[in-house]
């Protein structure tokens, strides 16, 4: 078999294994927004699906795992080729743990459809917070269908929105409990709700930084934004 039919036969498996991760980043990005449908509309019944999906998740996970290591003992990838499967790893693994945070929402509905949730409490803050990490997110699957550095850098730039969006969210949610203490236990799961959107936005900056690492080949974990728009540029 030529050389060339073999490298065609890589860059086959290769975008492949990109198309799953695109898929499974679909049905994440669907999990979050139906976990913050059934809060904000109290349904258990939607709460429920949400469940029902996080198994495919991680099944998902599993798979494209198990058929990254066969391609890494295959093919032996080197230089930017194994910089995109480890990112592709990395990729996956923070798409999994946003759906276990749209479970862990869905798990807090589940306790709030019984109880209910005061109108004074601030869920439209709560709804911007996710529409935001919604956002990041999709951007940041739009960054790796592209291996566009640009878009990645967008997405680090803009993490820090969620987190003041979180912290004004937290400040809001003390303030109603101190003020009335008949809201303390559906504020404390509210409170773990607004976290788990902020993780959403954790995890879409972990795919973006996996993208520039594929592209420059430079690691920019725990760098400033300034010193990874140095990179990008």
């Amino acid at each position: 078999m030529s050389d060339k039919h073999l490298s065609a036969q890589f860059d086959a498996e290769l975008s492949g294994i990109s198309t799953r991760v695109l898929e499974m980043g679909g049905l994440v990005e669907s999990q979050v927004t139906q976990a913050l449908h059934a809060l904000t509309h109290l349904s258990d019944e939607t709460a429920a699906q949400v469940l029902r999906e996080e198994e495919r998740v991680n099944q998902m996970e599993v798979e494209i795992d198990r058929d990254l290591s066969a391609i890494i003992a295959r093919r032996q990838p080197t230089a930017r080729d194994l910089r995109l499967l480890i990112a592709v790893s990395k990729s996956i693994a923070n798409l999994e743990r946003v759906g276990d945070e749209a479970a862990r929402i869905a798990r807090t509905v589940h306790r709030l459809v019984g109880t209910g949730v005061s109108s004074r409490l601030p869920l439209t803050d709560l709804v911007f917070e996710a529409d935001l990490a919604i956002a990041q997110l999709r951007k940041a699957l739009d960054a790796f269908a592209r291996l566009d550095t640009a878009k990645a850098l967008e997405v680090l730039k803009q993490d820090d929105q969620i987190d003041q969006e979180f912290n004004g969210l937290l400040r809001k949610l003390i303030t109603y409990m101190m003020e009335d203490p008949r809201t303390i236990s559906s504020s404390i799961d509210l409170v773990f709700v607004a976290k788990a959107i902020e993780r959403v936005g954790d995890h879409s900056k972990n795919i973006a930084e996996a993208i520039i690492y594929v592209v420059k080949g430079t690691d920019v974990r725990h760098s400033s934004v300034a010193d990874v728009e140095n990179v990008v540029r």
